[in-house]
């Protein structure tokens, strides 16, 4: 059988998308490699029991990525972008010391929502702005800074990661709590002397960094796969893709293979790492030693970024156009892709434990447990540097009650997706009774509403990488 592969590109000429994703289907193997076009990226081989199943996650993979934007390219016929630059005025205050900027000014902040506890989880997309705080409050506002919903979990709420369309909170109780329906439901129960850090998610599958410097990784049944320890402790960082787990803790980053957790490079930091982002093709750390590192993900080094304070939290624009940083004193930092600092302003609501740049907008969760909501705009920044900022609006967290696990029954099926729970040996599992549906395949489905024999009526039905099927949207148990 001939190899067949298909070359897709996004590039936006007035946006910072400049990136690729090629699949090869060669028998019964799919080998992704994507990253910046002109670059070689990385890639990953997977072998599947036959060639039907290799074709189908192959063109599984296809319709995601230009459904996001991607179309078919030639490779080569596009050419690598030169690393862009901000005006000549940001550039000459990029190579001053800090003095040069005045703690005294302030980011231009549009505005502040007080949770009422110290925030660190934080969710952006183009309709809501999510903040989670250590009494347990998850609230969603829009653009504007108004509350859409709300929530309260058990514990603390140390992060707030997205997987595709599915949102999840990591919380102190040992659980993680799917966003998606009309109530957080748990998805994934870890265990209730386990301290999370930290976790993220990559098609269901769930990887969790600990306070002793553990790696763990879950798959959809809430089953660990495997745990690693690092040669650190106090795992902050954990970011995975489809090609691996990056996990930076006291000693550095490391990537592990998802599949055994194999530790594929390890590199040192300049002190231990506390928070970090990633990008296509770069996974970003933050550190105690006051600087962020850059590293690709096949682990070769990249630039440093040297701020003035140990930092607490890093993100980055899309592709690693612009860097920002936080530190302990309430400061951000911005930086161009090569190292080259931009400027330096205060946040004015506490240091950020965890940063989301957005539309030119980045926004913040602080130690005061304010989300706030900066404007990135190069006219912004440089009106803030003369001393001019705009005055933030301020919001105070309403009321929020703790969230109960009750499943509304109904009689009818129409509109949706019927799934049944069955008994497996010691486990309840669920499967898609409906037409069109593999019933071999299990589906990932909050075990605290599992009731053997039941069967349930769910918005949405998706296949997941892995061969299972993960159910979106609210969650009703038939009569």
């Amino acid at each position: 059988m001939a190899e067949e592969k298909t070359y897709l590109e996004l590039s936006e000429e007035s946006g910072s998308s400049h990136k690729f994703y090629e699949v090869t289907i060669d028998g019964a193997e799919v080998t992704i490699r994507f990253g910046r076009i002109g670059d070689q990226g990385q890639a990953k081989t997977t072998r599947f029991a036959d060639a039907g199943k290799a074709q189908a996650d192959a063109q599984k993979k296809i319709n995601e990525k230009i459904k996001k934007g991607y179309e078919r390219a030639v490779v080569g016929a596009r050419k690598k972008r030169a690393v862009t630059r901000r005006s000549a005025m940001l550039a000459q205050a990029s190579t001053s010391p800090a003095r040069d900027v005045p703690l005294s000014r302030q980011a231009p902040v549009l505005w502040k929502f007080d949770s009422s506890a110290n925030a660190f989880g934080i969710f952006v997309d183009e309709s809501l702005c999510w903040v989670a705080n250590e009494a347990g409050k998850i609230f969603a506002l829009d653009h504007n800074g108004a509350v859409r919903a709300k929530f309260k979990l058990p514990d603390g709420v140390k992060c707030i990661v997205a997987d595709d369309d599915w949102l999840y909170a990591g919380c102190d109780d040992g659980k993680v709590y799917d966003l998606t329906s009309k109530q957080p439901l748990v998805a994934y129960e870890i265990a209730e002397n386990v301290d999370i850090l930290w976790l993220d998610i990559s098609d269901g599958v769930l990887a969790v960094s600990d306070a002793n410097g553990s790696v763990t990784v879950i798959n959809h049944e809430d089953e660990s796969q495997w745990t690693k320890q690092s040669a650190g402790d106090r795992g902050w960082m954990v970011r995975c893709d489809e090609i691996g787990v990056y996990h930076g803790h006291g000693q550095g980053v490391t990537m592990y293979d998802w599949e055994d957790g194999r530790a594929l490079w390890t590199r040192e930091t300049r002190g231990a790492v506390l928070f970090g982002w990633q990008e296509e093709a770069t996974v970003y750390a933050c550190t105690s030693g006051c600087v962020v590192h850059a590293f690709s993900k096949n682990g070769e080094v990249g630039p440093v970024y040297q701020c003035d304070g140990v930092l607490f939290s890093c993100a980055a624009a899309e592709n690693g156009k612009y860097i920002f940083a936080a530190d302990g004193s309430g400061n951000i930092y911005c930086f161009d892709e090569t190292g080259n600092r931009l400027w330096k302003l205060a946040s004015g609501c506490g240091a950020a434990y965890s940063m989301q740049f957005y539309k030119d907008r980045l926004y913040i969760v602080t130690t005061m447990g304010h989300l706030a909501c900066i404007d990135a705009s190069e006219a912004a920044i440089k009106a803030a540097q003369e001393g001019s900022v705009p005055v933030a609006l301020t919001f105070e967290a309403p009321q929020v009650e703790e969230a109960t696990a009750h499943i509304e029954t109904t009689s009818d099926s129409s509109g949706g997706v019927v799934v049944e729970c069955f008994r497996e040996g010691s486990n309840l599992r669920v499967r898609v009774v409906s037409e069109g549906f593999n019933r071999n395949w299990k589906c990932q489905f909050p075990k605290g509403i599992r009731e053997e024999g039941a069967r349930y009526v769910v918005d949405e039905v998706r296949e997941a990488r892995g061969g299972f099927y993960r159910v979106r949207g609210n969650i009703r148990k038939l009569r």
